[in-house]
C-alpha cells in the first residue's frame, strides 16, 4: 500500500505521528506543496517565504537520509493531489490537524470534499494540545498536558517509496529587507533549543520582557514551532529533562524553566481558541465591540506606526528593530499592539496584518487571538493600556536599545530619551531629524479608556461577556500553567482583572 503524506506546518521527521504511521503501512510519497495562491494572501511576506523554503529544503534532505525523496509541487493542492491519484492511484493520504487562517481552513475543506468525491481516505492526526471538535473548556487543560506526556514517535526506519520528479519553486512572494531573519530548518531549532536549556535561559524569567535582554534570553524557538520544524511536545519534554536535572539549584534555572513551560501551554491555549471559533480572526470576539473603532484607518497615522515613526521613541526603536529582525519580545509585541489600538485608535484587523507579515513566526492561532487581546475586544480580557513612555524608561533603562535603532535622538540627553518633547531643545529634533509625537500619549490613552469602557455598560454586555468566558476562558490546571479565568472573584462586571500578565505574548 502507498500513502502520501502531506506535509504543511509540521517541517520534520522526528516526532511525526503521520509520517511513521503511513511507513508502518507501506510505501510513502511525502509531498510539501508551495500554493501560490497562499503566498499571494495579506498576512505573508518575504520573510516568511525564506524560512519556509530554507525548512522544506532541509526536509528533503532528512527525508532523502530516510530512503523516501520529498516530492516537491508548485499549485493547488486539489490539483496535485489529483495528479499524484492519476499517475500512482493514490487512495490514502495522512496529515497532521492545523489550526491556521481562514485561507488555509476552506483549502482543507476542499481537499476534504476533493478526497470524498474521489474515494481517498484523508485522515488527520494531532500534533500538538490543541483539540478538534472540543465542547467545551472545561477539562481541555488535562488532555493537553495528557497529550504532552506522551511518548514522541519515533524517526522510522527502512522507509521506502516511489522517487517521483520534482517542480522548481519560483519566488511566489516579493521579497522583503529583513537582515537579521532567523534562518529556516530544524537544526537550528535544535541548537537554539540546546543553548537555551543550558545556557541561555537561565535568566529567562527576569529577561524575557526587555527587547534589550530578551534577544538573548528568550528561546527564539517561535518560528520553529510555527511551522513545525520542532513540535511543541519536544520542546516541553526537553524543558522536562532539564527541570529535573536542576531541580534544588539556586541559578534561577527552576523559575525560567517553569516559566518557559507556562508559555508553551499558553501558546496551545490561545491556538485553541482560534480552532473553536476560526471567526475571530476577522469578527471581534464580544460584538459589542465591532464598530467601535474605524474599519478604514487613518493613513497616517497607520503609515508612522508601520515605518516607525510616531514621534514616541520606544514605540519606534521596537518597530524598527522588528522590520529589521522579523522577532519581537512578548512584552513589546502586546506594547505595539496596544499602542495603535488605544493611543492611534485603528483597528486590530489592519495593524495585525501588517504585524503578521513582519512576524516571520506568524502563527494564526496566536497572532489573531492576542491581537484581539491587546485591543480589548474580546469582553472578558481588561483593558490594558501600556505606557510607552514608561516602557522605554522599564525595559530600556539604560537607552541603548532605543539610541540604537533611533539614531536621530543622538542629541537627546538620556534623561528626555523616551519623552524628547519635554526637553529644552526638543525643537532641534522634532519636526527636523526625528518627527514630533503624533499623538499627545495621556491624553490619547485617557480618550482610549473612556471609549472602550462606554461600551462594557449595560447587562447585554455582560450576557454576552459570560458566554465568551465560558467558551474561551483558561482553567486552572494541576501543573499551575493556567489562571481560572471564570473565577467571579477575579472578574469585575462580567470581564477579568489585570492578572492575566501571563497571557500578554508567546514569542518565546
Amino acid at each position: 500500500m502507498t500513502t502520501l503524506v502531506w506535509f504543511k506546518r509540521d517541517l520534520r521527521v522526528a516526532d511525526h505521528a503521520a509520517l511513521a504511521r503511513a511507513a508502518a503501512m507501506g510505501d510513502v510519497i511525502p509531498l510539501y506543496v508551495f500554493e501560490p495562491e497562499y503566498w499571494a494572501q495579506p498576512d505573508v511576506s518575504g520573510r516568511q517565504f525564506d524560512f519556509v523554503r530554507e525548512s522544506v529544503e532541509e526536509l528533503a534532505r532528512d527525508l532523502a537520509a530516510l530512503g523516501v525523496p520529498l516530492v516537491v509541487r508548485v499549485g493547488r493542492v486539489v490539483d496535485v493531489l489529483a495528479d499524484l491519484r492519476d499517475l500512482l492511484g493514490i487512495e490514502s493520504i495522512l496529515s497532521h490537524e492545523e489550526t491556521g487562517s481562514a485561507w488555509t481552513y476552506a483549502r482543507d475543506l476542499d481537499v476534504a470534499s476533493w478526497c470524498r468525491a474521489n474515494s481517498v481516505a484523508w485522515e488527520e492526526l494531532a500534533q500538538s494540545g490543541v483539540v478538534r471538535r472540543l465542547n467545551g473548556r472545561d477539562g481541555w487543560a488535562k488532555q493537553r498536558n495528557a497529550y504532552l506526556r506522551l511518548e514522541q514517535v519515533d524517526v522510522p526506519a527502512g522507509t521506502t517509496g516511489p522517487a517521483l520528479p520534482s517542480d522548481s519553486v519560483p519566488r511566489l512572494v516579493a521579497k522583503d529587507h529583513c537582515p537579521e531573519r532567523q534562518r529556516g530548518g530544524r537544526q537550528m531549532a535544535l541548537s537554539l533549543l540546546g543553548s537555551f536549556l543550558t545556557e541561555r535561559g537561565q535568566s529567562y524569567r527576569k529577561d524575557m520582557s526587555s527587547p534589550v535582554t530578551g534577544e538573548w534570553s528568550c528561546s527564539r524557538l517561535s518560528p520553529y514551532l510555527a511551522f513545525g520544524c520542532l513540535s511543541g511536545r519536544e520542546a516541553a519534554q526537553a524543558a522536562a529533562v532539564r527541570q529535573r536535572e536542576v531541580k534544588g539549584t539556586r541559578e534561577g534555572w527552576g523559575g525560567s524553566l517553569k516559566s518557559f513551560q507556562a508559555r508553551l501551554a499558553w501558546r496551545d491555549h490561545f491556538m485553541q481558541k482560534l480552532e473553536d471559533e476560526p471567526r475571530l480572526e476577522h469578527r471581534c470576539l464580544h460584538s459589542a465591540y465591532e464598530n467601535m473603532r474605524p474599519r478604514t484607518p487613518d493613513a497616517a497615522r497607520l503609515a508612522a506606526w508601520e515605518k516607525g515613526e510616531t514621534g514616541i521613541p520606544f514605540v519606534d526603536a521596537c518597530m524598527r528593530y522588528l522590520d529589521a529582525t522579523g522577532w519581537m519580545n512578548f512584552r513589546m509585541r502586546s506594547m505595539l499592539m496596544a499602542v495603535a489600538s488605544y493611543h492611534l485608535w485603528l483597528d486590530w484587523r489592519v495593524t495585525g496584518l501588517h504585524l503578521a507579515r513582519q512576524f516571520t513566526d506568524f502563527e494564526p492561532g496566536i497572532h489573531w487571538p492576542q491581537s484581539q487581546m491587546q485591543s480589548g475586544t474580546t469582553g472578558m480580557n481588561t483593558v490594558r493600556i501600556y505606557n510607552p513612555v514608561k516602557q522605554g524608561k522599564d525595559q530600556d533603562p539604560a537607552g541603548t536599545f532605543t539610541r540604537r535603532w533611533c539614531p536621530e535622538l543622538a542629541p537627546v540627553p538620556d534623561q528626555f530619551l523616551q519623552e524628547p518633547w519635554a526637553w529644552e531643545g526638543a525643537d532641534k529634533v522634532l519636526g527636523k531629524t526625528y518627527p514630533a509625537p503624533i499623538v499627545d500619549v495621556l491624553d490619547a490613552a485617557r480618550q482610549a479608556r473612556e471609549k472602550v469602557w462606554a461600551v462594557r455598560r449595560g447587562g447585554a454586555f455582560r450576557d454576552e461577556a459570560k458566554r465568551v468566558i465560558h467558551k474561551h476562558a483558561s482553567r486552572k490546571d494541576s501543573q499551575g500553567h493556567f489562571v481560572d479565568d471564570r473565577d467571579a472573584k477575579r472578574r469585575k462586571a462580567g470581564v477579568t482583572p489585570a492578572r492575566d500578565s501571563r497571557q500578554i505574548g508567546f514569542d518565546f
